[in-house]
């Protein structure tokens, strides 16, 4: 109420002020504590969040008013309000009554402050389930206390355990159709215990989201249980932070503040440890160290900061630090390493192909990484490996990644932040894989570049010419392999120094052990990359004849190179004129299905979209297309 005056009206308004102040400064002081609620489908996971904030009082008016009214025309209860509509916000999960997506709440209590994360129950969107646990301190499991413990049950325990959630809550729920029979609960817990093992640290409450039992008040039906509700749990169990402020300090660097030239700030999360002013330091990769000047939050300039809060620091000397770096305890640093074993699970609907470069985003830092070898599939049903050669859409392996430049990290089940990672499409900057790091491998640490005492620059200067690769593609019976021939023989005439190497010449040799899936093409386009930039390391002017028929891998190749070495060129010939040479037979073989993976019959050719050159084999004889590709190098 505002009084009369403008005094009493301005006392009054410093009084809301004031309360609004307090408030904010209560819930500064609170702890976040991030939960997901999982299960198989029709557990009840929705309801029982909707049944959260209902009796938190966490809902306005309007809002209730509208459950109300969508409870009458599409609820699933009768007249009764049907509490699972309060999170279940796409049409989609409104009319087949399921989760497909992952729903984010906010609430909070006198005691704490929350964030649900409700994930879908289907096995095709387990990679939904993955993105919500991925920040969680702790997972609500729901069973059906009809179904008891199902593989979809399991499939999430494992994932739960997997993303490294050792907080676990085993919700017993409908106990209601059940009558609320202890033997039905006792049993249930007992045979996810067995399942569970000591992998995690497991609370069974027995609940009834619809009906409210040991939700938010103790249940009078349930006379035997003495344990907490699941409110009460979830106000009392430990947070992430508060674990991670004892661990050694870590932060990646996310922005270098530069307001003015005598201001240089380093700014991001702290996921473990605390800083102090005048702690040593060590920035990584470099490792060079210096002490903390300053440390500036968003309350203010202050002695020290804990795990949880975001920071700017200054540090005492000018050395070189850069979004992406990580600074940390100079007496605890973290490994830096470029290759290691991770498990990945696989998010696009084209699968993971073994070879093929990805941007790996890992805190700040985007490195370009590829997975060298997949060891196995992890039946997300039993845990136990299963042999594979690719991973499909929602499912989880491991594999060897290696990035091409070190990076500073830290085992997945030591520091999320330093070992969670998302694997990036290089052309369509799609997510198609999240992962985690388990290990740098041995090799990691073995190998390393031997300073080499003559200069590629020197070889090419021996050679009188500039080193370069020139990449024909195009489909089987374009004319690749005749113009390729054409092109190193002019070049010959020049007494330039060449070699070629030839689709089927490689496979021979160098890629004798390697089919024709997606996958095997990958991985030999990678090792004929890596041969020829060996070649202009030593100087010679590479000719490459070969289908290539990704783009991602035609791109892999150039980016190997030195810029301005690698010259992309599109031997362009119609698939029906290609068919009609079939010097070698294979297209009659593979319309015939004698022969699978067949590039423009049943596996695709990527059309390179802004070639180097285009060479229009209907318009130009080889001798013409050789003329005018030596024309483009040497002008």
């Amino acid at each position: 109420m505002h009084g009369h005056s403008e005094l009493g009206t301005y006392r009054t308004d410093a009084l809301i002020v004031e309360d609004i102040e307090a408030y904010l400064e209560s819930h500064q002081r609170k702890t976040l504590l991030r939960f997901i609620t999982c299960g198989s489908v029709d557990d009840g996971k929705s309801t029982l969040i909707g049944r959260l904030l209902y009796d938190s009082k966490l809902i306005f008016e309007d809002q209730l008013a509208a459950l109300e009214a969508d409870s009458k025309r599409i609820g699933t209860q009768g007249q009764n309000l049907d509490f699972a509509l309060l999170v279940d916000g796409l049409a989609a999960e409104r009319e087949q009554g399921i989760t497909i997506d992952v729903a984010y709440r906010f609430f909070a209590t006198d005691k704490r402050k929350f964030i649900v994360a409700d994930t879908p129950g289907h096995e095709q969107y387990t990679r939904n389930m993955v993105t919500g646990a991925s920040t969680a301190d702790l997972a609500v499991i729901l069973v059906d206390a009809r179904k008891g413990v199902l593989s979809q049950t399991k499939r999430h325990s494992f994932l739960v355990q997997l993303l490294g959630i050792r907080s676990v809550v085993l919700a017993v729920n409908k106990m209601d159709l059940v009558a609320y029979d202890r033997s039905v609960f006792d049993a249930i817990s007992a045979d996810y215990r067995k399942f569970a093992g000591e992998r995690a640290d497991i609370t069974a409450i027995p609940i009834s989201g619809l009906s409210g039992d040991n939700i938010t008040r103790r249940s009078p039906n349930m006379g035997w249980y003495t344990g907490p509700t699941l409110l009460e749990h979830l106000e009392t169990a430990p947070v992430g932070t508060t674990a991670m402020q004892d661990r050694p300090f870590r932060m990646a660097v996310q922005w270098v503040n530069r307001p003015h030239a005598d201001f240089r700030g380093f700014c991001g999360l702290i996921p473990s440890g605390t800083v102090r002013r005048g702690a040593a330091v060590r920035v990584l990769p470099s490792g060079m160290q210096s002490t903390v000047e300053r440390i500036f939050t968003a309350r203010g300039e202050r002695d020290e900061a804990i795990a949880g809060e975001s920071v700017t620091l200054t540090l005492a000397h000018e050395i070189d630090c850069s979004r992406g770096d990580v600074i940390v305890a100079a007496d605890d640093p973290v490994p830096v390493a470029d290759q290691f074993q991770a498990t990945i699970v696989w998010m696009d609907e084209a699968e993971l192909l073994p070879g093929r470069p990805y941007w790996l985003k890992i805190g700040a830092q985007t490195v370009s990484a590829s997975v060298h070898a997949l060891k196995y599939q992890i039946s997300v049903d039993t845990g136990e490996p299963v042999p594979a050669k690719t991973l499909a859409r929602n499912a989880i392996g491991v594999a060897n990644i290696a990035t091409d430049r070190p990076i500073p990290f830290e085992p997945y089940s030591d520091n999320r932040n330093l070992g969670g990672f998302i694997l990036i499409d290089k052309l369509t900057n799609a997510t198609v894989a999240a992962g985690m790091l388990q290990f740098a491998l041995r090799r990691s640490d073995n190998v390393h570049w031997q300073a080499l005492e003559v200069s590629r620059e020197r070889r090419a200067s021996a050679k009188n010419q500039a080193p370069a690769v020139l990449w024909l593609t195009g489909v089987s019976g374009a004319g690749k392999s005749t113009i390729a021939n054409q092109v190193e023989k002019k070049l010959a005439r020049m007494n330039r120094h060449t070699f070629l190497l030839d689709g089927d010449n490689v496979r021979h040799g160098l890629s004798k052990d390697l089919g024709f899936t997606d996958a095997d093409r990958v991985e030999n386009i990678r090792r004929v990359g890596e041969v020829a930039k060996l070649m202009t390391d030593a100087g010679l002017i590479v000719i490459a004849a070969f289908i290539s028929p990704f783009r991602a891998e035609r791109e892999m190749v150039r980016r190997m190179q030195r810029p301005g070495e690698f010259f992309e060129i599109f031997v362009d010939t119609p698939l029906d004129q290609a068919e009609a040479r079939d010097v070698k037979g294979l297209y009659r073989k593979a319309r015939s299905g004698q022969l699978k993976n067949f590039t423009g019959i049943d596996s695709p050719y990527e059309v390179p979209e802004a070639p180097d050159l285009h060479i229009d084999t209907t318009q130009l004889s080889a001798e013409q297309a050789a003329d005018a590709i030596v024309a483009m190098l040497i002008p």
